[in-house]
């Protein structure tokens, strides 16, 4: 995988496009893969963030699953250590539990997001993640 820039063949799912949002730090790219109104009522995006990029710090009304596709990453609970994801890890986020999720300094990163519990509601979105936080990984 290249590290260094976006490659849409990094992963078995389209990349998407660009999404623009003031929640994201950086560039990162979104393709739904089961849209909100789906009848399954369980929204999954594929979600791509280039090296650094994060997001804000948020919770889901009803939890969410993470199942990274690509590169490494970091995800954190609120009064946690930063948790290393590799391509495989499977992050299960229960309900209202205050996280973050991005790409780490040096790979791009992606993961499919699954929202569950969608009829308890939808993500709440909260300040961004600062840079001494981003920064406070400690490898074990």
């Amino acid at each position: 995988m290249n590290t260094n820039k976006v490659n849409e063949n990094q992963s078995i799912f389209a990349l998407g496009e660009k999404f623009n949002n003031k929640n994201f730090s950086g560039d990162v790219w979104l393709k739904m893969l089961v849209d909100r109104d789906n009848d399954f009522n369980c929204p999954i995006g594929n979600v791509t963030f280039t090296p650094s990029c994060r997001n804000s710090w948020h919770k889901h009304f009803g939890g969410q699953i993470l199942l990274v596709t690509s590169g490494e990453g970091y995800y954190q609970e609120e009064g946690k250590e930063i948790r290393l994801l590799k391509t495989g890890d499977v992050v299960l986020i229960e309900p209202n539990v205050k996280h973050w999720h991005g790409a780490t300094p040096n790979s791009c990163f992606s993961h499919l997001s699954i929202e569950t519990n969608v009829e308890k509601g939808g993500v709440v979105w909260l300040e961004p993640v600062s840079d001494s936080d981003y920064n406070s990984y400690k490898a074990k």
